[in-house]
């Protein structure tokens, strides 16, 4: 009872935050990349930590299923951490995001580093996915937290994109966080309560859209098996910047690896 006292007392807080993100989701992306002073660990960024524990997980994913000759997309790359990361495994790594000043600051980060390309595409654009063939043929894809914050139309686009990008020899890694309780309860497991919320969480709530559960269930709706082969799947843990503990935040994640049909 007192859990659900603290959450209740949270709602004013959370809904003036919330108010002032921006309806269409490109102009909440840019406003939020736009006001980024710091990344990393000890940044801004709610999901933006050090790579660690969690990228192994993704490391045997790839290896099982992933031909190593094509070139990967990064989805959502944000900052570029895990295009760099995903970079010296593949023949080059291309890091798309639909906020400009997002991928400005992974060209910034990413500095002189051989075979890795950022540039801002919005890939719920239909035509986005053959253009992308048409230029680097059949590629891998990394999604790392990106579905969970569309809706579904949106999600269906986005999967449909990825399919001509894929073509027959690609593969998908797809992974996203999936905690089942109620928003509220999500931001209490982040460290929030009544009159505290974590800074980098407070950004996200303040402007970006809001985020939705991704498993299982949800990725069956967007990747229907006619189109859709399921390698792999289960649970992750996503790691997010440390908020009010030491280490990182672990959030429940989902994962799926997945070729064409």
């Amino acid at each position: 009872m007192l859990r659900i006292i603290r959450q209740l007392l949270m709602v004013p807080e959370v809904a003036l935050l919330a108010r002032h993100t921006p309806r269409d989701p490109a102009r909440a992306w840019e406003g939020y990349w736009s006001g980024v002073r710091a990344t990393g660990t000890q940044g801004e960024v709610l999901w933006d930590t050090d790579i660690g524990r969690e990228a192994e997980q993704y490391a045997r994913a790839m290896e099982a299923s992933m031909d190593f000759s094509l070139p990967v997309l990064d989805v959502g790359c944000g900052n570029g951490r895990w295009t760099r990361w995903l970079a010296p495994r593949f023949p080059a790594a291309v890091g798309v995001d639909i906020a400009e000043s997002a991928v400005q600051r992974a060209r910034q980060e990413t500095g002189d580093a051989p075979d890795v390309s950022f540039r801002t595409v919005d890939l719920t654009d239909p035509a986005t996915g053959p253009a992308l063939h048409e230029e680097f043929g059949d590629m891998n894809v990394f999604v790392r937290g990106v579905f969970h914050v569309l809706r579904g139309p949106q999600r269906l686009q986005l999967a449909q994109t990825l399919h001509s990008v894929v073509g027959r020899r690609g593969h998908v890694l797809l992974t996203e966080t999936d905690y089942r309780g109620n928003p509220l309860s999500y931001m209490q497991s982040l460290g929030a309560a009544p009159g505290s919320i974590p800074p980098p969480l407070r950004k996200a709530i303040g402007g970006i859209p809001v985020p939705g559960r991704f498993g299982a269930e949800e990725r069956r709706a967007a990747f229907p098996g006619e189109a859709w082969q399921v390698v792999a799947d289960g649970p992750v843990t996503i790691e997010a910047v440390p908020m009010g503990g030491d280490g990182t935040t672990g959030i429940p994640g989902y994962f799926a690896t997945m070729g064409t049909r």
